[in-house]
């Protein structure tokens, strides 16, 4: 589980990976399920609020559950961590993985009158992962959403062009470059959606699996 710089759940590999699937994540719900967002629940927040000032109530419910259901996933993840923080065959956060590629792949084979319940599973599938992986190679960020690394990334950028500080620079980077996987991942969504439709969700199952590999190695192969 350790790599050259640190457990190798925070390697840049393992890190990317995992941006690909969020970024193809939230494009899958957005153009396949009924325009909701899987990780960006302040875009649901918001677009609740606006279906319950328009007296939308119904329609409001498709953004209320997603952000339920998305809490309940946080709290999932700190049962797992607690109950196999001393397992030795399979780490807690290799668990998780799991748990997030058996619910897409059930999510792979709901019909469209059940996007409801599609939404909801995938958005307890990022819950998952945004607390689970936090970090990557001692940098914390997300890879399932933007807003906070991009803010990160433009604040340390800045202060490297200032102070100079090699370190500033590496972490900034490190941000951009997440965000821009994650731009991958939802360009990747969009044209796996054009041809496999609500079965697209199987390449994050192919990803997340690719991370779970990449957890047993012993280097990032991104040094």
């Amino acid at each position: 589980m350790a790599g050259k710089r640190g457990q190798m759940s925070e390697s840049l590999l393992v890190g990317t990976l995992l941006a690909l699937a969020g970024g193809l994540m939230d494009a899958y719900t957005y153009l396949i399920r009924d325009q909701v967002f899987a990780n960006a629940q302040t875009g649901n927040i918001v677009l609740l609020g606006l279906h319950l000032m328009n007296g939308e109530y119904g329609h409001a419910l498709y953004y209320f559950i997603p952000i339920v259901s998305f809490s309940v996933g946080v709290l999932l993840v700190l049962v797992i961590r607690r109950k196999m923080r001393e397992n030795r065959v399979l780490h807690w956060r290799q668990m998780v993985l799991v748990l997030e590629i058996v619910l897409l792949l059930a999510v792979a084979f709901l019909p469209q009158r059940m996007n409801m319940l599609a939404n909801v599973l995938v958005s307890f599938t990022c819950a998952m992962q945004v607390e689970c992986f936090r970090k990557i190679r001692g940098v914390t960020c997300a890879t399932t959403m933007c807003t906070g690394n991009l803010r990160s990334g433009t604040e340390l950028l800045w202060n490297y062009r200032r102070s100079g500080d090699p370190e500033e620079r590496r972490r900034g980077l490190h941000y951009i470059i997440v965000d821009l996987v994650f731009v991958g991942g939802a360009m990747l969504g969009a044209l796996v959606t054009r041809f496999a439709a609500e079965k697209a969700v199987l390449a994050a199952c192919l990803l997340l699996g690719a991370a779970f590999a990449a957890m047993f190695s012993e280097k990032d192969i991104f040094t």
